[in-house]
């Protein structure tokens, strides 16, 4: 893709390259609360609009072929429009879309999700990630007889009720709009690098379910501190709390059974969407069956109506959604899948800080898997221009709001410019990039990062 001309801003040169966007957005204001389906795809001064996509790559309706980190908010391991999944959704539409009643696709699919996860004795399939969590805690409420749920700070777990508080900065917030503080005062949010209060809130009795994220909040944005996540495993044992891995994002992503296979620790049950659905609606909780078992019908009395969990949910395990996922999964059992794309995002890292050091930029990359995020106007002291983990010395709350500011919101716009799309300073590979879209996603970034330097974006 052409430069844009340095003679006008990046801010000028967006509105005009994507013109059509603009006028989209406009359009959509009209009929849609704040002109987005999905907070995570607000931008100012407006977001883009895709007209189609495939493989590693999608066109917005100005035409524009962008280089796409976003890959259905991580759904899309195989990248757009994986012709082996298509298939099976092609092959499944004739057949019918919605039974109202079972079929051999879900529980092939739940076969599937049994064999590759460590944890999955039983799964339940749900219509997402926020209904999979939402499940999820509902049924340790229900065996453990206890009500509190611990959650972390920065980790994110869906929308609803139960699970936002903490999520975001000040961490320390009882409140939330719309949501009531008796429904917040079931949570209780501990940091998530003081194994010394995670295990004295945990004392106290009354606590049903630990669940994090086991990359660490937002995908590794937030990573945790060495052997975390064995000892909160140690500690829900100990207390008798239920110990969730929400693996939304990580699941069949980390590795074929996700991180619980990468990390060899094993919770009690695990929720999971975007992959599991092969970048259709869905998700599941799996788990041990002595915990699943809340979930059926059984003959003993009082059972159906005192202890078991009511679970309904229209299109769960749908027969088109199965086929897709049942499909995704059987490729996502290579192993050579998640190195590949791991191989990827480690070259991206690397790239993005060796071209902050090249220029003397603050500002760092870093991640874990198949995943990076980019944080400019502050460096991390033990950076030394390679792939990055962990940014030594930065706070949580730092962390969690390193996608926000004027910085990373330029940055944004500038790499739309070049023809890369990030997903909220960050992003995730797919089997559908290739080494030269890596490159070529590098080279973008630093003449970005000049860009902003002429246009003293960095001056103190």
């Amino acid at each position: 893709m052409a430069q844009a001309s340095v003679s006008t801003s990046i801010g000028q040169d967006f509105g005009d390259h994507f013109a059509g966007s603009l006028a989209m957005h406009e359009r959509s204001r009209q009929v849609i609360p704040g002109g987005i389906t999905h907070d995570g795809r607000y931008l100012k001064p407006f977001p883009i609009s895709i007209s189609h996509a495939q493989g590693a790559h999608k066109w917005d309706i100005d035409g524009n072929r962008l280089i796409d980190y976003v890959m259905g908010h991580g759904s899309l391991l195989f990248g757009h429009n994986d012709p082996d999944i298509l298939a099976a959704i092609r092959a499944q539409l004739p057949r019918g879309t919605h039974y109202g009643a079972g079929h051999e696709g879900e529980v092939r699919w739940a076969e599937e999700v049994n064999r590759l996860v460590p944890s999955a004795e039983q799964v339940k399939f749900t219509g997402s990630g926020t209904e999979a969590t939402l499940l999820a805690i509902r049924v340790a409420r229900s065996f453990t007889n206890r009500s509190t749920v611990v959650k972390l700070e920065g980790h994110f777990h869906g929308w609803h009720d139960y699970l936002l508080k903490g999520e975001r900065p000040p961490f320390e917030s009882t409140t939330s709009p719309g949501i009531p503080r008796d429904v917040m005062a079931t949570i209780a949010v501990v940091p998530s690098d003081d194994l010394g209060m995670l295990e004295e809130r945990l004392a106290q009795g009354d606590v049903a379910a630990l669940i994090l994220e086991p990359s660490g909040g937002s995908w590794a944005m937030i990573p945790f501190i060495e052997g975390y996540l064995q000892a909160a495993r140690d500690l829900a044992t100990k207390y008798d709390a239920v110990l969730i891995f929400d693996e939304v994002i990580t699941g069949f992503r980390w590795a074929p059974g996700g991180a619980q296979e990468r990390y060899g620790v094993i919770p009690d049950m695990t929720t999971m969407a975007k992959i599991i659905a092969g970048g259709m609606p869905g998700g599941a909780v799996a788990g041990k069956r002595q915990i699943m078992e809340m979930l059926a019908f059984k003959d003993e009395p009082g059972w159906n109506t005192n202890r078991k969990v009511r679970h309904q949910g229209t299109y769960n395990a749908s027969p088109v959604i199965a086929a897709a996922g049942t499909t995704c999964l059987q490729k996502a059992a290579d192993p050579d899948v998640q190195r590949y794309c791991d191989d990827l995002a480690a070259r991206l890292r690397s790239g993005f800080n060796g071209a902050i050091g090249e220029r003397g930029v603050p500002g760092y990359a870093w991640g874990e898997s198949s995943v990076f995020h980019l944080k400019l106007g502050e460096s991390a002291p033990n950076q030394t221009g390679g792939d990055l983990r962990v940014p030594q010395g930065v706070s949580a709350e730092a962390l969690k709001t390193s996608s926000q500011g004027p910085l990373n919101a330029r940055l944004h716009l500038g790499m739309l410019l070049e023809g890369v799309d990030l997903f909220n300073s960050g992003g995730m590979t797919s089997v559908a990039h290739t080494m030269d879209d890596i490159d070529q996603t590098v080279d973008a970034f630093g003449r970005v990062l000049e860009r902003m330097s002429d246009e003293g974006a960095f001056d103190a």
